[in-house]
């Protein structure tokens, strides 16, 4: 993964978002939990490298539904959470493990920036200029607000951890990268760009590239 998209400050990257109040989720794929006994293997420092992936793809498999979990799996993964040192070296250290928890990771990283976008007036402007060219680009109709708003980005990012917790993970991917090469266009396309506009859309081209890297391709 780029450094910039995990050095910068996107603030909560697991955090309640805009919708999913009137969801109702399951504790994990089948009841699946957090495997208690390798979380503090790995906090120990004595967990193999194949149990650690291991722990890793059940991490990963648990953040869509990371606001709703069993207490004994909250009990598993804070520990991992406050041993790594946060939430962006949680991101980090999914990284490290190709496969679902890469994926993952970085989906999560470009969720906590939509977040982060959300309110930034100089990107809303971008959106509404690009939308008033296409209101509803290929892949985007039936997951965009139709007004652009403070919850047209956090709404997209809700829309994506919702697949993700449907398991429709090839879904949520598609969408990911969908967004992230929409945004990089509306920036490019914007006028006159701030700076900060300008770099929300190298950012977004690095996050497109690193979730397609990520991606399974058949």
């Amino acid at each position: 993964m780029h450094d910039k998209p995990l050095l910068k400050s996107v603030g909560e990257l697991l955090r309640r978002r805009h919708g999913s109040s009137g969801r109702t989720q399951q504790a994990g794929p089948d009841g699946f939990t957090l495997d208690g006994l390798k979380a503090s293997g790995f906090i120990a420092g004595t967990l193999s490298a194949e149990d650690e992936a291991t722990l890793a793809d059940e991490v990963a498999q648990l953040l869509p539904h990371h606001w709703d979990l069993p207490t004994k799996s909250v009990e598993a993964l804070t520990p991992v959470i406050d041993h790594l040192g946060g939430q962006p070296e949680l991101m980090a250290w999914l990284d490290r493990h190709p496969g679902r928890a890469r994926l993952i990771a970085r989906i999560y990283v470009l969720l906590g920036h939509l977040d982060q976008y959300s309110d930034d007036p100089a990107v809303l402007a971008a959106v509404r200029h690009a939308r008033a060219q296409d209101p509803y680009p290929v892949g985007l109709r039936g997951y965009l607000t139709p007004e652009t708003n403070d919850e047209t980005l956090g709404g997209l990012a809700f829309r994506i951890e919702e697949l993700l917790g449907d398991n429709r993970e090839e879904d949520a991917t598609a969408l990911a990268l969908t967004t992230a090469d929409w945004l990089r266009r509306a920036a490019r396309n914007a006028d006159t760009p701030s700076p900060d506009v300008r770099e929300m859309g190298e950012l977004m081209g690095h996050m497109h590239q690193d979730i397609s890297e990520a991606a399974p391709h058949s």
